[in-house]
């Protein structure tokens, strides 16, 4: 092929994927798919792979506008920047070398790279990416690697967000196939006792959790999310628990968790049918506490991470305890000591004064 013929050949691929991406952006802008779901599309429709935004944040986002400004005034109006595209790189969402652009990426603290989650710290915000490729499944091995993760950072960190590397799930539940191996009633028992003691850790530490639920979320998957104390859903996002069509049931507190956020009618229902739920219907009935675009929910969930991460780490625990008593008489009594010993705390002090004097308090969590 000649020197001439290869440019040329270059220079239509270069405009199509360009395009590709303008109209990828126009779509996502307009509201007519989620991300995740042009990305899919594109691949499994078009071959187009990776994905043109994947693709735009292997390159870097602020690259890409450079070559859309260049591209746009050599080749017309129909190469001009999207806004989403320059809103991004505004907000340095720059890609994957930066950890986030259409897509997040997960950027472990060194030596944090566990087999199957990856440990991430922001400031006061501890981030454990699910990274099991291809449905993060939760084997045994999984499960020890929370606990791991979470006993570095669990009353330590602020906030801990619970979020997943791979754009299309959040985790699929248990590996099946590890109850297959070996004695299963035994290995099943200690998955479960495991489970349940990371699960119940959460819920009574300090540190707030997060889970940025970015696409399917079943069994297990979703039980870890319930464990969490907010629960930020992608409009991708899908909620179930099918382990009756496997003759199970759920194991990971399905049963107990679920009928407290959204009612035991409606979790009796999901448990029995194994039906999933998307997005805006688990935010109806309480599962979700909030619904964002798929290109939102991480920096979302980081933003509800941070803001929580500035709440006093003792009112939180006290909160947190008292939050879940089965008896109403009971919890206002615990409700009632709770409020008396903050009241002699240091941050108690510090956020009176804080509030009077009409400045940011600092709480040190004394």
């Amino acid at each position: 092929m000649s020197t001439l013929a290869e440019d040329q050949t270059a220079t239509l691929v270069d405009r199509m994927g360009l395009k590709t991406l303008v109209e990828s952006c126009l779509v996502l802008e307009e509201g007519v798919a989620s991300a995740k779901d042009i990305e899919i599309g594109m691949m499994m429709g078009a071959g187009i792979l990776p994905g043109p935004f994947a693709r735009a944040d292997e390159a870097g986002l602020h690259v890409v506008l450079e070559q859309l400004e260049r591209a746009q005034g050599e080749w017309g109006d129909g190469f001009e920047p999207p806004s989403i595209l320059r809103r991004l790189v505004g907000q340095g969402r720059l890609g994957k070398k930066a950890g986030q652009g259409f897509f997040p990426y997960p950027q472990p603290d060194p030596g944090e790279e566990r087999d199957t989650v990856l440990l991430e710290t922001r400031g006061d915000v501890a981030i454990a990416w699910l990274d099991r490729p291809p449905a993060n499944t939760l084997s045994p091995q999984a499960v020890r690697d929370l606990i791991s993760v979470w006993e570095q950072v669990g009353g330590k960190a602020r906030a801990f967000v619970v979020a997943s590397s791979n754009i299309f799930t959040f985790s699929a539940g248990a590996d099946i196939k590890e109850f297959t191996k070996g004695s299963p009633d035994a290995e099943g028992a200690e998955l479960v006792e495991a489970a349940h003691r990371f699960m119940r850790a959460m819920e009574q530490s300090p540190t707030v959790t997060i889970a940025a639920v970015n696409s399917i979320a079943f069994g297990g998957g979703c039980e870890l999310a319930m464990a969490c104390d907010f629960r930020i859903a992608a409009e991708s996002a899908i909620f179930g628990q099918p382990e009756i069509n496997l003759g199970i049931m759920p194991g990971f507190g399905g049963t107990q968790r679920l009928p407290r956020l959204v009612g035991e009618s409606k979790a009796l229902e999901m448990n029995l049918t194994g039906d999933p739920i998307d997005a805006y219907e688990a935010h109806r009935v309480g599962l979700a506490s909030q619904v964002v675009p798929d290109h939102e929910l991480f920096d979302t969930a980081l933003a509800w991470a941070r803001k929580l991460a500035q709440k006093p780490p003792l009112a939180i625990a006290e909160i947190k305890r008292v939050s879940h008593r089965p008896d109403l008489d009971e919890g206002l009594t615990d409700e009632a000591e709770g409020f008396v010993r903050l009241l002699g705390s240091e941050d108690a002090r510090e956020g009176i004064s804080a509030f009077l004097r009409k400045r940011q308090p600092k709480f040190q969590g004394r």
